[in-house]
């Protein structure tokens, strides 16, 4: 089930930017700096049902989480942290609440929430959106919904609480029940590849992989 965050701050409401705005006005409250710097498991499961808002030239793109993968600190092994600190992962071990991105296969870039104390290594990978405005394309899929978002590197280390790219809890949150699943795509992890550490809204049809 979700609540109301408590972590919240209430921001006025978004303003309609153009002709295909939505005809209701979007209120949210964006989330405040200490929800992110708690436990990563925890915040990958608070993350479910908060609203992704990025802003383009006045023009605003919303998706609703409904699938995260924790990835907890240097000591796990399916985590880029666990290499150390390096120029491609640095955004990783910095404050909480900023962007980590990242691209694989050359072609595809992952937004992940930084989490924990500063220093730490840990993150949020944002795997599904369900869309809420705005928001053209595919969202199933971490490169994706970054595609249908455009977020790319240059976005790496943003304050996820700016203005051009932030997380927001909507003022109405619909509940759902959390389903935990191994993460994808990390076999080479051993058995951290099967810890439970992805979370996704039961039932809901933008999940990346039932």
């Amino acid at each position: 089930m979700t609540h109301p965050n408590p972590h919240a701050t209430r921001q006025p409401p978004l303003p309609k930017p153009d002709a295909f705005a939505v005809q209701e006005t979007l209120n949210f409250r964006k989330l405040a700096s200490a929800f992110f710097d708690q436990d990563t498991t925890q915040v990958a499961q608070a993350l479910l049902g908060i609203w992704v808002v990025r802003c383009i030239d006045g023009h605003f793109r919303v998706g609703r989480i409904v699938e995260t993968e924790a990835y907890l600190g240097p000591h796990d092994r399916a985590s880029h942290s666990s290499k150390g600190c390096t120029p491609r992962n640095r955004s990783m071990f910095g404050p909480p609440g900023r962007a980590y991105v990242y691209r694989i296969y050359g072609i595809h870039d992952c937004l992940n929430v930084v989490t924990e104390p500063e220093g730490h290594g840990a993150a949020v990978l944002l795997r599904a959106l369900e869309p809420v405005h705005g928001i053209p394309g595919n969202t199933r899929g971490p490169g994706l919904l970054c595609r249908a978002l455009a977020v790319d590197r240059s976005l790496d280390g943003a304050d996820l609480r700016g203005d051009a790219l932030f997380l927001a809890q909507p003022e109405s949150p619909t509940p759902f029940t959390i389903v935990r699943r191994p993460r994808i795509g990390v076999d080479y992890a051993g058995a951290w590849s099967r810890r439970l550490l992805r979370f996704l809204i039961q039932g809901n049809a933008w999940v990346s992989r039932r």
